[in-house]
C-alpha cells in the first residue's frame, strides 16, 4: 500500500521539528491510506496486535474520534482514556499516570492536555512514541497536516501559495503549528486579527500582519478562518462578539474581491455568524467537511509511519 519510509522524528510534538521530506512522507501516506475509508470494509491489518492509547485531558469530537478510527481501520486495540477519568483526579501526577500507562505495554501514545509542553515533557519519561493531539496553546500537528493534505489536493504543489490566517492567532495552537508547517513547505503566511488577539513577536514567525480582513485575503489562494476560543479567554480581549463579527466575520461579499479559485478551511468547531457566516461555510469554496475526511487518513499514516514499518518500535 505504502513504500517503505522513515520519519526522522520518532515522536510527533510539534511542526517545527519536520522537515520537508517528513512532511510530504507524511501526506504521500496518508494519500495511500485514503482508499481504505471508501470500502465496505474499512480495515486493513497493517496494525493487528498493536495498542493505541488516546489519553485526552480536553473535551475533543473531531481529534479524538478520527484518532480512534484511524487506529481501528488499522487492526490496531485503541483504549480512549478522558482526563476525568484518570487518576489524575484522584492527585496522581501526569508523568506517573503515563509511566503506569507504559507498564502495561501499549504501543504509542497520543495526547492532548490543557498545558503548553506536557506532550514534549512526557518524551522525556516513557519510551514509547508520543502524538501530540493539542497542547494548550503551542502546536496542534496532525491539524496541520491535514490541512496542507486537504490544499494539497486542490491546489497541487504548496510552495509558493499564500495563506492568510484569520482570528484568534494569540490562542490558536492550530495557527502556530500551521505556520511552521507552511513555512517550512514554501508558502507565504498572512495573519488577520484585532491587535489583541495576537501573540507579542508573531512577526518573528516570518509571517505578514494586517489587522483589515478585506485588504488581509485579497492576494489569498487560501483563507484559513479560526475559531474564536472563548473558553480560553478570560482578560476582557474582546468588548464583545458582535464587534468582532462586525469587522472579522467573512462573507460572501468579502469574496466578492477575491478569486474564485480561493478555498476556504476551518479547523473547527465553527462558531457559526461570528467568524464564518453560514453561506461561506456552506459554498463551493469551502473544505470543511474535506478537511475532516482527511483527518483519519493523516492519522492512519502517523500511525502507520510511527508503528507498522518497524517491530523497533513495538516493545
Amino acid at each position: 500500500m505504502t513504500q517503505t519510509t522513515t520519519l526522522s522524528q520518532r515522536n510527533i510534538i510539534t511542526m517545527e521539528s519536520l522537515t520537508a521530506n517528513d512532511i510530504d512522507t507524511i501526506l504521500d501516506t496518508a494519500d495511500s491510506f485514503k482508499e481504505v475509508s471508501t470500502r465496505a470494509i474499512k480495515k486493513v491489518p497493517i496494525l493487528r496486535g498493536r495498542t493505541i492509547i488516546n489519553l485526552f485531558f480536553e473535551p475533543s469530537t473531531r481529534t479524538r474520534t478520527s484518532f480512534e478510527i484511524a487506529g481501528k481501520r488499522l487492526s490496531a486495540d485503541v483504549i480512549n482514556i478522558s482526563g476525568a477519568a484518570s487518576s489524575t483526579v484522584k492527585g496522581e501526577s501526569l508523568i506517573d499516570t503515563v509511566r503506569n500507562l507504559e507498564a502495561m505495554s501499549p504501543d504509542i501514545l497520543v495526547v492532548r492536555h490543557n498545558c503548553s509542553g506536557a506532550p514534549a515533557l512526557i518524551t522525556q519519561f516513557i519510551s514509547k512514541p508520543v502524538i501530540n493531539a493539542g497542547d494548550g496553546t503551542h502546536e496542534h500537528p496532525s491539524q496541520s497536516l491535514l490541512d496542507l493534505l486537504t490544499i494539497r489536493e486542490h491546489k497541487g504543489d504548496l510552495k509558493g501559495l499564500k495563506v492568510t490566517i484569520v482570528g484568534d492567532i494569540a490562542h490558536s495552537r492550530v495557527a502556530r503549528s500551521n505556520i511552521h508547517a507552511m513555512k517550512t513547505m514554501g508558502m507565504t503566511v498572512k495573519v488577520v486579527a484585532p491587535p489583541p488577539l495576537l501573540p507579542i513577536g508573531i512577526e518573528q514567525l516570518g509571517v505578514d500582519v494586517c489587522h483589515d480582513l478585506e485588504k488581509g485575503i485579497k492576494d489569498a489562494d487560501v483563507i484559513m478562518i479560526l475559531r474564536i476560543q472563548l473558553e480560553r479567554q478570560n482578560q476582557g480581549l474582546l468588548s464583545s462578539l458582535r464587534e468582532y463579527s462586525n469587522y472579522f466575520c467573512l462573507t460572501e461579499k468579502h469574496l466578492s474581491n477575491v478569486s474564485d479559485d480561493t478555498l476556504i478551511i476551518h479547523p473547527g468547531p465553527v462558531n457559526r455568524g461570528v467568524e464564518i457566516s453560514l453561506d461561506v461555510m456552506e459554498g463551493p469554496r469551502s473544505l470543511i467537511l474535506n478537511q475532516v475526511t482527511n483527518g483519519v487518513a493523516i492519522r492512519m499514516a502517523l500511525f502507520y509511519l510511527l508503528l507498522g514499518e518497524s517491530d523497533a518500535n513495538s516493545n
